[in-house]
């Protein structure tokens, strides 16, 4: 199974490392670089600020765990995306904007390819892992707008990550699509097997 993790900053670095343990490919897509501000709440360490995400991650993945990964330090665009996720079986949409996620959302539908989405709301007060059929992306009221960084919500970042990453594997090995709501006071899946 080739499993491709689009950004893989706060939400998808942290499942990305849950999902280590999974008798898969992981291909990571970002193409954004680690900034200081990004070791707070996402999985990179102090040698990779500069570096670009996702081969930051993969050099990560191969130094600490032994596991071998690829990685495509390019933004996902329509005249790239075919080839990016062509040969996904699971793709797993992390990124931080209505575009991109509309960009893949549609390629998704169009390919036949499963897709998984985890999301923090605008305001960090809860998070989804939602599937494409049964999601809508939130436009934003300011484009780009963080809420992964200064700390605050760690807790909750931590939470959907592992949350996302438990929905992965489900599907990984046993096909099980389930929806989940998540806040500080609980996760509740929402729908699914």
């Amino acid at each position: 199974m080739r499993i491709v993790f689009c950004g893989v900053g706060a939400i998808g670095s942290q499942a990305a490392v849950l999902c280590r343990n999974l008798a898969a490919s992981l291909v990571f897509i970002d193409f954004d670089r680690v900034e200081s501000k990004n070791l707070l709440a996402q999985a990179y360490v102090k040698p990779s600020v500069g570096k670009n995400k996702a081969e930051a991650l993969k050099l990560q993945f191969l130094n600490l765990h032994g596991v071998k990964t690829e990685s495509f330090g390019v933004r996902v665009t329509r005249d790239n995306v075919e080839a990016l996720c062509g040969s996904a079986d699971l793709l797993v949409d992390c990124f931080d904007n209505q575009d991109s996620r509309v960009l893949l959302s549609e390629f998704a539908r169009r390919a036949g390819k499963p897709l998984l989405h985890g999301a923090v709301s605008a305001d960090g007060t809860f998070g989804l892992v939602r599937w494409d059929e049964r999601f809508t992306p939130d436009a934003e009221e300011t484009v780009g707008q963080a809420t992964c960084e200064g700390g605050a919500h760690l807790p909750l970042l931590g939470l959907l990550a592992a949350t996302l990453a438990r929905s992965v594997q489900d599907f990984a090995r046993h096909g099980n699509r389930r929806d989940a709501l998540v806040n500080l006071s609980s996760v509740m899946p929402t729908s699914g097997v």
